[in-house]
């Protein structure tokens, strides 16, 4: 295993340091302390963890620390000041603060049992698979979608298997448009299995091939034939010698899951098919159709456990629509959350079906139970890069960090992954870290022409300039907010993170003394969500400044209206936000401070409050004893 950060590789196997192709020479406490580091990036490690590691059972001070600590950053030439590399947290501990590429050995072990890893299979880099669509041969036109349905079967039976690591067809696209890394790190897949079917009355035969994706190479080639009534079948034994030719073995535990996962009725499969094209193409416009087909597939087969997380992904879509609205969805997030538990009733194995319980309940703000179900889901299915990024949504800190380096190394195209990285960092107060891994996720697509249609880095530039006016930056912070005012409406939340950068512009404007561009910013902003409490308190904010106090009063009682509704819907830490926000424009420090110390202490575990650091309204407050309090308390939040 190597470790890659800036200039530096750091490889295990030769237990040594290389910059660029030269080796360094350095002490073994120091090679140690930087494979502890390096190890968990963006984690603490504690002074008492580093004891344990590099002097296990020796008594000997923090100065010993200190000093490997010393000459590790001389030999990266780090800057404790301005740290690059290793952070110093004081009092407590270290964090490597450096993004880090890990790269394992090419050749993953491929006579090992299924549910079964032997020594070393840890740190062997499982293989990336992807299965495409099939082609429809007879180009029957009622059978296209069993072009998607086939390949889907496949991947779902393949994601069972702990050797690989399963990529999706649907982010295909994506990953041939974004080609590899700024570092030169593969973005797409090593294997690819090319299939087909043909339909002949009421005969159908599959076939399929692995092509090692370097060499062009057929690896494997699988064929099945037999009653169109019997495609599950055909698809387990396509998918029975492909993976025979691999040599990797399928346990019967697992086989046993693979068949649970289906159904008997081909019209309820269809339906299944049809209803997750329409959520793929990530468009809400198809989602109540989605909705049909989900409900056409449990009318057909009403224990149809994957229909019925289709459902609940549909119904959670619904609601994410309408999420920043006065009154949103709420029922459909319920309606979302509950086929999600009825489908791991029907099927407490479905991976799947824990994984989308964890997304769902961590937009219930329920994060204890939302962080159980992802960890269960990664447990079943560790390769799945989904399930490691709805654990990383629903967790905090360092476990969530984690996570979405699993899935940025699968998609380093995928924008919310970097974005939720960056949401720690900023919860940390560790903006410059929080402005680096933004901008890796912004390398894949710079502008809304050239990006990836399926995931548009949406959020990215607005939460890069909240950064940037924190920092004092300005005309820095106006670039950002008119670069994802600039993107345009392509996206499930889009609407939202367009009024999100509006109001931003609206309050780097304010910060600029152009109080005519703000309230125009805002007003764009209300236009679209008339009762938020942010845009209506940055209306408030500018009427002050202009001296226009009746109309501050006015801008004040809607807001403060729009706080009691969210507090009337449960949303109470948008709510202690908006309210502390309000104290600062109307009341003054003091209020504001008391409202942010009750919610930290009040708030369960997770990111509630984690845009604090950067919230232009508290910005006031900066310079405030108590707000340093605050934002310590935030960052331990984080750890």
């Amino acid at each position: 295993m190597t470790y890659r950060f800036g200039a530096f590789a750091l490889d295990r196997e030769a237990y040594r340091l290389l910059k660029g192709e030269t080796p360094l020479q350095l002490a073994p406490k120091v090679i140690d302390l930087l494979f502890l580091l390096a190890s968990r990036p963006g984690a603490l490690v504690t002074k008492d963890e580093i004891l344990q590691a590099l002097w296990p059972g020796v008594a000997v001070t923090d100065n010993a620390i200190t000093q490997v600590v010393s000459d590790l950053r001389q030999a990266l030439g780090d800057d404790s000041s301005a740290p690059a590399y290793v952070q110093t947290v004081p009092r407590r501990g270290y964090r490597f603060v450096a993004v880090v590429e890990v790269l394992e050995p090419a050749a993953p072990p491929r006579s090992q049992a299924v549910g079964a890893p032997g020594p070393g299979a840890a740190s062997a880099r499982l293989r990336r698979i992807l299965v495409m669509n099939f082609t429809n041969v007879a180009g029957d036109p009622g059978m296209d979608w069993l072009s998607a349905g086939i390949a889907e079967t496949v991947t779902n039976d393949l994601r069972a298997i702990r050797d690989l690591v399963v990529l999706d067809r649907a982010l295909a696209a994506d990953a041939a448009r974004a080609g590899s890394a700024p570092d030169g790190r593969t973005a797409g897949p090593d294997l690819a299995v090319v299939g087909s079917f043909q339909r002949s009355g009421d005969d159908l035969r599959l076939t399929a091939r692995v092509v090692d994706v370097r060499t062009r190479e057929a690896i494997a080639h699988a064929k099945a034939d037999g009653p169109i009534a019997e495609v599950f079948r055909l698809q387990d034994a396509l998918v029975a010698d492909l993976t025979a030719a691999l040599q990797l073995t399928i346990t019967p535990a697992v086989a046993a899951r693979m068949r649970a996962r289906e159904t008997s009725n081909l019209d309820a499969y269809r339906a299944l098919t049809e209803g997750r094209l329409k959520l793929e193409t990530l468009d809400p416009a198809e989602v109540p159709a989605a909705i049909v087909y989900f409900e056409r597939a449990i009318a057909l087969d009403p224990r149809y456990a994957l229909a019925h997380v289709g459902l609940a992904h549909a119904c959670f879509w619904r609601f994410q629509a309408s999420r920043a609205r006065h009154r949103p969805d709420v029922d459909a997030r319920a309606g979302a959350i509950a086929h999600a538990r009825q489908a791991i009733g029907l099927d407490p194995d479905l991976a799947e079906a824990h994984s989308a319980l964890a997304f769902f309940l961590a937009g219930a703000d329920q994060s204890p139970e939302a962080v159980a179900a992802g960890r269960l889901a990664v447990a079943l299915e560790p390769g799945n890069w989904r399930h490691h990024f709805r654990l990383g949504v629903a967790a905090w800190g360092s476990e969530r960090i984690a996570a979405m380096q699993f899935v940025t190394a699968a998609y380093p195209q995928l924008a919310y992954a970097h974005f939720a990285s960056a949401m720690v960092h900023v919860a940390r107060n560790d903006l410059t870290i929080a402005e680096n891994v933004l901008r890796q996720g912004l390398a894949f697509e710079s502008d809304a022409e050239s990006g990836p249609a399926r995931l548009p880095g949406s959020g990215l530039h607005w939460l890069l300039g909240l950064s940037r006016l924190a920092g004092g930056d300005a005309a820095g912070a106006r670039r950002g907010f008119e670069r994802e005012q600039a993107r345009g409406g392509r996206g499930l939340i889009s609407s939202e993170l367009m009024m999100d950068a509006q109001n931003g512009h609206g309050f780097a404007l304010m910060e600029a003394g152009d109080l005519a561009g703000a309230i125009e910013m805002f007003e764009r902003a209300l236009a679209a969500y008339p009762d938020h409490a942010r845009s209506l308190l940055g209306v408030g904010a500018v009427r002050l400044r202009q001296g226009r106090a009746a109309d501050a009063k006015a801008a004040r009682a809607r807001a403060e209206a729009a706080i009691t509704g969210l507090r009337d819907q449960g949303r109470q830490t948008d709510a202690a936000m908006a309210a502390a926000c309000s104290d600062v424009v109307f009341d003054g420090p003091r209020a504001a401070i008391r409202t942010l110390t009750r919610l930290l202490a009040e708030a369960p575990a997770g990111f509630a409050g984690w845009s604090i650091t950067v919230e232009p309204l508290l910005a006031p407050l900066r310079s405030e004893a108590g707000f340093r309090a605050v934002l310590a308390r935030l960052g331990e939040r984080a750890a």
